[in-house]
């Protein structure tokens, strides 16, 4: 790890929400995943700072990349881990979250990693255990790590190393009215001084979202120009209860990012998605393989974040 130290220390037993967090405990967790950057690059991929710990992700949503990450940064750190799937769990006989919890701490566990469909979940379950407790997606309020790899992606990709997104214009695409990834990365983005334009149809676009500080624009076309960096959502068909435009077809011909819309981008756009990638609607192949692409760079730097977060939920004092 860097010998470097950053400007504040951090104190936080759980990691619940970007919101919650200032620019310096920013940068410091940014700072911290640097320093566990170059662990992935071993011959011996692992480290002991976890040693002797036990992690346990509990999800109860499908998850490919975060869970797998979670699990992957947890080992890499030596700790031990149990993973927990919420359907034929002890929930689906009826009993309550905090009650399963509180069962999964008393096998001696240091971290919950809890992704849950209700928006809330991680801070119930902060409020039932004395354990840390890392949220990986709640609802439709916010996936910390995920913004937090997005930002930590996008500053390397730029050459800030400070971490300062001062004077940078990042545009997110999509449906912000579901993701709970949009949120973590605009109280992020803006926190380190970058300006955040969301772009997307009304329907998929809330206009309370202007409150944050955030520009509003139902035109990809008119924003392309602006943009150093564009993060692309997919439709959360999942999370919908009505129609939200008419078809596919006519949402792709006004937001997909397409090889004849990059070309009238900035030059050295970097393009970003969080996953998974619906190919064809939200982004085209070619520009998702591209060279402005960093998708597969925030699956690789997602390990070191969620390294970074573990590591200090763990060590907070």
């Amino acid at each position: 790890m860097s010998r470097t130290k950053p400007a504040e220390p951090w104190s936080h037993k759980h990691l619940l929400g970007v919101e919650c967090l200032s620019a310096p405990e920013i940068r410091f967790l940014l700072e911290t995943a640097r320093g566990f950057e170059e662990v992935s690059t071993r011959s011996v991929k692992k480290v002991p700072a976890l040693r002797g710990r036990v992690v346990a992700n509990l999800f109860f949503e499908d998850s490919t990349r975060t869970r797998s990450s979670f699990t992957l940064a947890a080992s890499r750190l030596s700790a031990d881990v149990l993973d927990l799937a919420g359907k034929g769990s002890s929930i689906s006989k009826g009993e309550t979250l905090s009650d399963t919890a509180r069962n999964i701490e008393a096998m001696g566990v240091d971290v919950i990693v809890c992704r849950h469909h209700l928006s809330g979940a991680a801070v119930q379950l902060s409020r039932s255990v004395r354990c840390c407790v890392i949220n990986a997606g709640d609802g439709q309020h916010e996936h910390p790590t995920q913004g937090l790899l997005d930002i930590y992606t996008l500053a390397r990709r730029l050459g800030r190393d400070d971490f300062d997104l001062t004077g940078l214009t990042v545009g997110i695409v999509g449906d912000i009215a579901h993701s709970r990834v949009a949120r973590s990365n605009v109280y992020g983005l803006l926190k380190l001084g970058a300006q955040v334009i969301l772009v997307g149809p009304p329907t998929l676009l809330p206009r309370t979202f202007a409150d944050l500080g955030c520009e509003l624009s139902h035109s990809l076309e008119d924003v392309l120009g602006r943009v150093d960096a564009l993060n692309m959502l997919r439709i959360q068909f999942e999370r919908m209860t009505s129609q939200a435009f008419p078809s596919l077809r006519e949402y792709a011909a006004f937001f997909g990012l397409t090889t004849e819309r990059i070309q009238r981008a900035k030059p050295e756009i970097v393009v970003m998605h969080p996953g998974p990638i619906n190919r064809g609607i939200e982004i085209d192949a070619q520009v998702a393989d591209g060279e402005h692409s960093v998708i597969l760079n925030q699956v690789a730097n997602g390990l070191a974040v969620r390294m970074a977060v573990l590591f200090l939920v763990t060590t907070a004092k």
